[in-house]
């Protein structure tokens, strides 16, 4: 069995790679950064180190690495002939991959079973996207598609730090990791992926793991930067941060409950677990690293604003979750080009222009009020 991955970054290496390797894949992986992809072409292994309760160190072989700007053609090649493909190269970047798999599934052999792919990237329903771009490449008739290949959406989580320097191709990533995978596409050739999960409706996991995990991990994030604190787990020790950011999960705890059906009680364990695990010493992540890009993380369908929009519709105010948003719009981290960017929106617009450009909601939605005395608060210092 062979995957072609794109993405060889830490998240590549030490997270989908180590668990298709684990399932007896051969791994090629693809990525343009050309000094990453010599070092993993002259390696036979590397070593994912897993820190937390159970800690261990793995080891990862049996794969190979292409450039995938400068050896397309290579690329293309083996991608018609894998079995899989994923990426974890980050949601805008689908589109530039997008046309490498069309050629590869343009050239595929009608007689082989379908391309599987999926994005295992940090975003909703990102194998959509990827499909979508696929599908709009003229390199691939649309009936070559729907013959060779077929997309699964997929939900992630593990936390893969910043890397101490020095470790070469190595990777630390904690010991807890989740990879749920729509079932439905492959219909009756489901794959034996190692610790990943399968289920017919994909759409609770992926807002369970958005509105917990990735909402909690920015709120201590932004309240810890806004406390002076350097790590997450520093964040997390500080009383006052950690009451704010529970406080915050409770919120979102409801709106899942209320939305999925969620067992209270099993969610409720579920945001324990995301507590402990942010508070994990071993990992050396930083508020800074955590907190980048905040125009992202407060666009309309992200961790704040989505489920404080629906708690909102719902008649609940969203008191924690506003006040995480207002340490999101305070942070000014230097060398973030997203942060710079709030500021200048910020620093050049009325309250209700800012509040529209960086959230995205309707000046009619019950959450667009909140969220402008907000920024009328950053604006007047």
């Amino acid at each position: 069995m062979k995957v072609v991955h794109f993405g060889a970054g830490n998240i590549g290496r030490g997270f989908v790679g180590l668990l298709l390797h684990d399932s007896g894949y051969e791994i090629v992986f693809a990525d343009v950064a050309d000094a990453l992809i010599s070092e993993l072409d002259a390696a036979q292994s590397y070593q994912v180190h897993e820190v937390g309760q159970g800690a261990q160190v793995r080891t990862v072989d049996n794969f190979r690495a292409l450039n995938s700007a400068t050896q397309k053609d290579a690329v293309i090649a083996e991608i018609a002939n894998a079995d899989m493909v994923t990426t974890a190269v980050g949601p805008h970047i689908l589109k530039f991959v997008a046309p490498l798999i069309a050629a590869g599934i343009a050239g595929r052999d009608a007689g082989l079973a379908p391309l599987q792919v999926m994005a295992c990237e940090n975003a909703i329903n990102a194998t959509d996207i990827l499909e979508a771009a696929v599908r709009a490449d003229d390199s691939v008739a649309a009936d070559a598609v729907d013959a060779k290949a077929l997309f699964a959406n997929t939900a992630v989580d593990r936390i893969v730090p910043n890397q101490a320097p020095g470790q070469g191709l190595d990777v630390t990533v904690e010991t807890f990791f989740e990879w749920v995978i729509d079932r439905t596409p492959f219909a009756d050739a489901v794959p034996e992926i190692s610790g990943a999960t399968f289920v017919d409706d994909l759409a609770p996991y992926i807002e369970r793991k958005l509105f917990t995990v990735n909402t909690g991990h920015a709120t201590t994030a932004y309240l810890g930067y806004a406390a002076g604190l350097e790590k997450i787990s520093d964040a997390m020790n500080d009383p006052q941060v950690f009451a704010k950011v529970a406080a915050v999960l409770a919120e979102t705890k409801s709106l899942l409950v209320s939305k999925y059906g969620f067992a209270e009680a099993e969610q409720e364990a579920y945001v324990q677990k995301i507590l402990a695990r942010f508070s994990n010493e071993h990992l050396p992540d930083t508020v800074v690293r955590v907190g980048r890009a905040p125009l992202r993380k407060l666009s309309r369908r992200e961790r704040f604003i989505g489920p404080a929009a629906e708690l909102a519709q719902q008649g609940v105010k969203p008191v924690a979750l506003l006040e995480a948003m207002g340490a999101a719009l305070r942070f000014n981290a230097p060398e973030d080009t997203e942060a710079a960017e709030m500021a200048v929106i910020l620093a050049e617009n009325t309250s209700v222009e800012a509040t529209a450009k960086i959230t995205g909601l309707d000046a009619e939605h019950p959450l667009f009020d909140l969220v402008n005395e907000l920024v009328k608060a950053v604006q007047a210092g």
